[in-house]
């Protein structure tokens, strides 16, 4: 302290310099009042990932726990649920959205889930990593469920009583069903809806199915015609294993369509066979066979067979050249669904080549008079016993006419006659006719209509 003088009066300095203050030596009555939060570096905490202002309070139990449930309800993130199922089983929907770190929890309250189970329903979610609901069936059971990633979706984090995941299948209807050991096998031979109401999970069949797509075989072209190429033929069978199948499907409805064969070429026309028509499931489309082509007599550049699923077979080279057969697997997929049809050379002798078939291509006419023979088709057991599938159709001839391919390829004719049509649901290709200048009765034969067969694992 500094003392000076203005005159005669004194003037006291009564600044303090900097000091040391000793610990506790301040009392409690020199802190009354408050600091408001304004003053403070931060204003709010963080517990349990949930922001927290200072002064205000917070439950520190992890989940917020409701009242007992005895029917199905709609879950929320962050409560937890007494579920009783004594009266009867029920289900628990998980919400629709969900973020990381999201907790249900579900606990069996009279110890029933043995007797009736308590589903837990997906909602668009996967369930440790599965695209299934999760079945509890066990009495006393507990868990806590914790949101993810789109990948894991809900996993299980805490589990009591909880015994191996329950094994779930595929449940569904459409077509004709018929079963084979462990697996319904539904067959369409027209068109339908193949509806899928519960999938199953990896304890179970999963959610694949294998499938078999054949297209309609194409019509066989006349005046010396062509046979028509089997329609297009996709599956995934055997699949490894012959187990798990290999196409994933949804709890959803795939409509189904079944192709129709294409008409033969008529007479006195001298067109084309006609291609067949597309079979399709879900996202396979199976292409129509492509029509066999004609004797060009009269009518100029009809000679070559047409494209599609399996190539139409050529027609005969009037009055010289040679003619193409139709190209295959068109459009091209993978594996292909096709092979093209036979090409038929100059001179052939009155005669003409037969169509592609889903193993091999067609055969050119080899000559002297001599149809070519409709290319083979592929056998499959998805129905529970082999059968063959999508043959070509054989090429006409004056003396020796083509046979049509195995799986349902129609012959071709000679004379007047009528090529013969592909074997229904098989699509086979229609057998080339070979009425020449179209003065008789004879046809191009007709293609056999598609199939379309899915297996699954049902128990």
């Amino acid at each position: 302290m500094t003392i000076s003088k203005i005159g005669s009066k004194a003037l006291v300095d009564c600044s303090v310099a900097a000091v040391d203050i000793a610990d506790g030596s301040i009392t409690t009555a020199k802190l009354a009042g408050s600091i408001t939060n304004a003053k403070l570096a931060n204003s709010s905490v963080t517990i349990n990932s949930t922001s927290v202002s200072l002064g205000a309070s917070i439950n520190l139990n992890a989940l917020d726990w409701q009242t007992v449930q005895t029917t199905g309800f709609t879950a929320s993130a962050g409560k937890g649920y007494f579920c009783n199922t004594t009266s009867a089983a029920f289900t628990v929907t998980l919400p629709a959205s969900a973020t990381l770190g999201d907790t249900i929890a579900l606990k069996d309250y009279a110890g029933t889930f043995g007797t009736n189970n308590l589903t837990i329903n997906r909602n668009g979610h996967n369930i440790q990593g599965a695209a299934s609901n999760a079945l509890i069936s066990t009495n006393r059971a507990s868990v806590v469920l914790v949101y993810v990633d789109i990948t894991r979706g809900w996993e299980f984090t805490t589990e009591s009583n909880v015994a191996a995941l329950t094994p779930q299948y595929i449940s569904a209807t459409g077509g004709t069903v018929a079963t084979s050991g462990n697996f319904k096998i539904h067959t369409f031979t027209g068109d339908g809806c193949f509806v899928v109401s519960t999938v199953g999970n990896p304890a179970g069949g999963g959610s694949n199915v294998d499938y078999l797509v054949v297209a309609g075989g194409a019509g066989g072209g006349t005046r010396i015609g062509g046979g028509g190429g089997a329609g297009g033929y996709r599956t995934t069978f055997p699949s490894p294993g012959c187990n798990a199948g290999s196409f994933p499907v949804t709890a959803t409805t795939f409509p189904i369509t079944v192709g129709g064969g294409g008409t033969g070429s008529t007479t006195p026309t001298g067109a084309r066979g006609a291609n067949g028509n597309p079979s399709i499931f879900s996202t396979i489309t199976s292409t129509g066979g492509g029509g066999g082509g004609s004797s060009d007599l009269g009518s100029p550049g009809i000679g070559p067979g047409n494209t599609g699923g399996s190539g139409g077979g050529a027609g005969a080279p009037s009055p010289s050249g040679s003619y193409s057969g139709g190209t295959g697997n068109t459009p091209p997929v993978s594996p292909s669904q096709g092979n093209p049809g036979g090409t038929t050379p100059s001179p052939a002798g009155d005669a003409s080549s037969g169509g592609g078939g889903a193993s091999a291509s067609g055969n050119s006419s080899p000559g002297a008079g001599i149809g070519g023979s409709g290319g083979a088709g592929l056998a499959n057991s998805i129905s529970g016993s082999p059968i063959s599938y999508a043959g070509g159709g054989g090429g006409a001839s004056c003396t020796t006419a083509g046979s049509g391919g195995t799986g349902g390829g129609g012959a071709g004719s000679i004379g007047t006659a009528s090529g013969t049509s592909g074997t229904a649901n098989t699509g086979g290709g229609g057998g080339g006719s070979r009425n020449p200048g179209g003065s008789g009765p004879g046809n191009g034969g007709s293609g056999g209509k598609g199939i379309v067969i899915i297996r699954y694992k049902f128990q």
